[in-house]
């Protein structure tokens, strides 16, 4: 999948987590959403791009999620 558009959907679902006020919480429904919905594949994708320094778009709220959940996305 192109990586913009891995990044295009992150961000917005991590734009709709992070109105939470519950920093924990919001961190935990970005992963979780990304764990029941995305394909094994985009997730990897992400991570990798993320690795590699080649998802400066991402929100801070999202690379916090994946960073933190990272074994669970895995």
């Amino acid at each position: 999948m192109d990586l913009q558009n891995l990044i295009h959907m992150a961000n917005r679902i991590g734009e709709f987590f992070d109105a939470m006020p519950d920093r924990a919480e919001a961190l935990d429904g970005v992963a979780t959403h990304i764990h029941k919905f995305w394909d094994p594949r985009m997730r990897l994708q992400l991570i990798a791009a993320i690795d590699a320094g080649e998802a400066d778009a991402l929100l801070p709220v999202v690379r916090e999620a994946v960073q933190t959940h990272r074994a669970d996305l895995m």
